[in-house]
């Protein structure tokens, strides 16, 4: 019991003391994590409110799809990169494999699904709030795509920190297509199983707690946001 209360404090002090290590791991979660939502949002945002104002064939099947693939398991994810970035793989020429950009695309294809679903679940409902209106104003679809992004920001940036908290716990793809190579491509997922299996559980109670903290503070955040939305306030 005591080792563990020696680990706690000494997991404490490497956080409060800024180890150079925790925040070098910690840093480059954040830069992998965020790359990887910026894109991702671009891509699923714009997704979302086209699936909710346009009606094309095959539709419904694309958003069933699109619901379908929030349950991807991860490895599968990192699998299928690792395919593509092998020397043997299509874009093997680029030598992505093994770097942050690689985790960054597994990243992009594992969150793309969710926030794509919750963002569309929020503009169908403005939607068809918004749709004899902006009918009768006769605006372009582009207009309306607009529009309905930007009347449902609350709801939009929910989604999005929803995917950052789903990529910054990655690690089963992240570990494939990155490798966990120190001082390049280790997270603080990855970093946390490598340091567990070495017995160095000082720092790996230090990156676990970052996590955690990060994870609270997200929930937070979606929780004031989403309570600010139900009171009117932005």
């Amino acid at each position: 019991m005591s080792e563990l209360w020696d680990g706690i404090a000494q997991a404490f002090w490497l956080i409060v003391t800024l180890d150079a290590d925790l925040v070098e791991i910690t840093l480059r979660s954040l830069q992998v994590t965020l790359s990887a939502l910026l894109i991702a949002s671009l891509i699923a945002l714009p997704l979302a409110a086209v699936l909710s104002v346009r009606r094309f064939p095959f539709r419904r099947i694309t958003i069933a799809v699109l619901n379908a693939l929030m349950g991807l398991p991860p490895v599968v994810v990192g699998l299928i990169v690792y395919v593509f970035l092998s020397r043997a793989g299509p874009f093997g020429v680029l030598g992505l494999l093994f770097t942050p950009t690689a985790m960054i695309i597994a990243q992009v294809i594992i969150i793309v699904p969710l926030i794509a679903s919750i963002a569309h679940q929020s503009l169908r409902d403005l939607w068809a709030e918004y749709h004899d209106l902006l009918i009768s104003m006769n605006t372009t679809q582009t207009q309306r795509i607009k529009t309905l992004l930007w009347d449902s920001r609350r709801a939009l940036l929910t989604a999005a920190l929803a995917g950052f908290g789903r990529g910054i716990g990655e690690v089963g793809a992240i570990m494939v297509v990155g490798g966990n190579i120190d001082h390049a491509t280790r997270v603080l997922t990855t970093a946390i199983a490598l340091e567990t299996g070495k017995g160095n559980f000082a720092l790996a109670l230090g990156l676990g707690f970052v996590l955690i903290a990060l994870a609270i503070a997200i929930n937070l955040t979606i929780h004031w946001l989403s309570h600010t939305e139900r009171e009117g306030r932005w």
